[in-house]
């Protein structure tokens, strides 16, 4: 490939979440967790229509990464897998993706539940979560298969 790809922020997360060994793994175990995303002025009329949606994905940019493995340890277990079978945030590229409920939007903020992202952590972009394009049959979710959802939970939930 040999070419650097460049992305700018559009925006920046404000959360209750200042502690990465504190903050919540997933949106699943961040329930009541509110913050916001600030979408910067010149990008704010990207957010025309974004109200009518339940919830959104944001990606980010894991700013306070500092590694940087292709062999990691998650959080639901103390054995190593590769890590794009992990939502890890020692990746290559250090990004991130959450689906977030969106309460509410008022003109370039909006306002998140079940957050699970940093206190200023650059966002990169945002998409609508359609349940007709991201629904999905026979879903297999390999090694977390054998992970119970109580332990899931408190593993995630970190707080």
């Amino acid at each position: 490939m040999g070419k650097d790809i460049i992305c700018r922020p559009i925006g920046i997360i404000h959360s209750e979440h200042r502690n990465p060994g504190k903050t919540p793994i997933q949106p699943v175990f961040a329930d009541g967790c509110t913050g916001r995303a600030e979408i910067f002025h010149n990008y704010e009329k990207g957010l025309q229509d974004i109200e009518g949606f339940s919830h959104i994905l944001i990606l980010y940019y894991f700013h306070k990464a500092t590694t940087q493995k292709l062999l990691v340890k998650p959080f639901l277990e103390n054995v190593e897998h590769g890590v794009f079978a992990t939502c890890a945030p020692g990746r290559p590229n250090h990004i991130g993706v959450s689906v977030l409920r969106l309460v509410k939007r008022e003109d370039n903020m909006l306002f998140l539940d079940n957050i699970d992202i940093l206190d200023g952590t650059p966002i990169l972009d945002i998409k609508p979560h359609v349940s007709r394009f991201n629904k999905r049959e026979s879903v297999r979710s390999g090694w977390q298969e054998k992970i119970d959802d109580q332990t899931a939970y408190k593993l995630g939930r970190r707080m």
